[in-house]
């Protein structure tokens, strides 16, 4: 339904004295979260090219020091930022990435595959809050600041430990290095049952970048919170 078709078909009820005012406190409402979209400043810092990419939003190439705005609609879940490195496209936007490759698109459709540092959140959810992370439950590629740029809000996070130097030899991978879960699969390290806890590898990540999130239970250290409206930035190599 069309914001016209909206307004079109409520409008009978409207005159009616003793519903009118709640369809006008449901017009105030409905255009307090159109309000509420939120801006990304995704930008590269590090000393080659990455591919950036966002669901929802695509992704683009960005040089050394090239940045890349997004708006993004309010009451966005589930949605991830990444940088995706040693990729190769061609004029049609097909090819492919070493790290946080997203099913050989230039444009992201679908989230990426790991090894990928990952920059997670959902926008004007409980309370109108806004919930952000970074992720290394798909494992680490390059270094990473996610910060809110308004609102008043000022805590951010950082990952920018020399993870891939020091990744221990059954993580290394091509680019990267993995998550314990994206290695063996179990529930140990994946919860599958929705139930586990740190381990010896997980710890790894935690020690590392204490902010981020190491394994899918990590929430407590890990989950910060913004008001609805807030704006962001994604930094590849801070």
């Amino acid at each position: 339904m069309t914001p016209y078709e909206f307004s079109t078909s409520l409008a009978p009820l409207t005159q009616h004295k003793s519903i009118a005012p709640i369809f006008q406190v449901l017009a105030l409402c409905i255009t307090f979260v159109v309000a509420q979209a939120a801006r990304f400043d995704i930008t590269n810092r590090c000393p080659f090219t990455v591919w950036a990419a966002a669901v929802p939003g695509g992704g683009r190439r960005l040089n050394s020091g090239e940045s890349w705005p997004l708006e993004v609609p309010a009451g966005t879940k589930g949605a991830r930022i990444w940088a995706r490195t040693g990729c190769s496209f061609d004029q049609s936007g097909h090819g492919r990435c070493e790290t946080g490759d997203c099913g050989g698109l230039l444009k992201c459709q679908a989230y990426g595959s790991p090894p990928n540092t990952l920059a997670e959140y959902a926008l004007n959810q409980f309370n109108n809050l806004d919930f952000f992370d970074i992720s290394l439950v798909d494992g680490f590629n390059v270094k990473m600041e996610f910060s809110p740029t308004s609102n008043g809000c000022t805590k951010g996070i950082k990952c920018t430990a020399d993870i891939n130097g020091q990744c221990p030899n059954a993580l290394k991978t091509r680019g990267g290095c993995n998550n314990p879960c994206t290695v063996y699969k179990t529930n140990e390290y994946c919860c599958n049952s929705g139930s586990c806890g740190p381990t010896t590898l997980s710890k790894f990540f935690k020690d590392r970048c204490p902010s981020a999130y190491s394994y899918p239970k990590d929430d407590q250290t890990s989950t910060f919170t913004c008001p609805g409206g807030t704006n962001y930035r994604v930094v590849f190599c801070p």
